[in-house]
């Protein structure tokens, strides 16, 4: 355990599994109170359990992003866990779309992508954000995607929730940053959570990055880290690409 984040509370939506779970046990290994969050409560108390078994400070918020009312509760319940000084958020949580021709997305599809994966941060960023303006300091980073800066066929739907992310940090930046409060996006490219360890697409995206490798959840988390970290004072509505440098070569692909 260390402290770069002691005495901070971080509210990691989507933090049940995959990336997110990975992002909560870094913040708290660094001292931070993490919020954990998910829709699963059983898997919820697991991660939190887990977490203060490891010497952390968790508490487990039942949230289903699907509902602004929902949204607005879980914005409520994590500043009544903070006391009402909630330091971080970490919009983490998103569906994905299986890849389709846009032409056969279904209406279900479509609302429950732009619910959880647009709605639910702009509502938690519009709920908690003014209270770290009002106290001078604030850590917020998104979750976004190389799905967000890159066309790929079959992935519309997803890919424009994920390019609304990263919009959203730049206007973010523009609008809280002056009051000291950092937006910021971390975009993952192929990485090897439980559900893609052994999936084709990825094994097939991995073979034409640089690194020619995929990330492990816990690289993401540890840029997530640097964001939220007095290391990155002065860093506002930047978008970090974390994977193995595919952003910087995706126009020209190597064999």
């Amino acid at each position: 355990m260390t402290s770069r984040l002691e005495g901070r509370t971080a509210l990691v939506t989507g933090s049940t599994g995959g990336i997110g779970v990975a992002i909560a046990r870094v913040l708290a290994a660094e001292g931070a109170h993490v919020l954990v969050s998910g829709r699963d409560t059983a898997r919820g108390e697991k991660v939190a359990a887990g977490l203060a078994e490891a010497g952390g400070r968790a508490t487990f918020l039942r949230a289903d992003l699907t509902t602004g009312a929902a949204v607005r509760e879980l914005a409520g319940a994590a500043e009544h866990a903070a006391d009402g000084a909630l330091d971080i958020l970490v919009n983490n949580a998103a569906l994905l779309s299986a890849p389709k021709p846009t032409g056969e997305l279904s209406d279900e599809e479509i609302d429950a992508l732009l619910a959880v994966n647009i709605k639910a941060p702009m509502l938690l960023t519009g709920l908690l954000a003014p209270g770290m303006a009002a106290r001078g300091s604030g850590a917020i980073v998104n979750l976004g995607s190389i799905n967000g800066l890159d066309g790929m066929a079959g992935s519309a739907l997803y890919s424009t929730t994920k390019a609304a992310v990263h919009s959203l940090t730049k206007s973010w930046a523009a609008e809280y940053g002056p009051a000291g409060v950092r937006v910021n996006t971390i975009a993952p490219g192929p990485t090897l959570t439980e559900r893609f360890a052994d999936s084709a697409p990825i094994r097939e995206l991995v073979a034409t990055v640089p690194s020619r490798r995929a990330s492990a959840p816990e690289e993401i988390a540890g840029a997530v880290l640097f964001l939220v970290s007095d290391d990155a004072l002065n860093i506002h509505g930047t978008t970090l690409s974390v994977d193995g440098g595919y952003s910087a070569v995706r126009s020209v692909r190597t064999a």
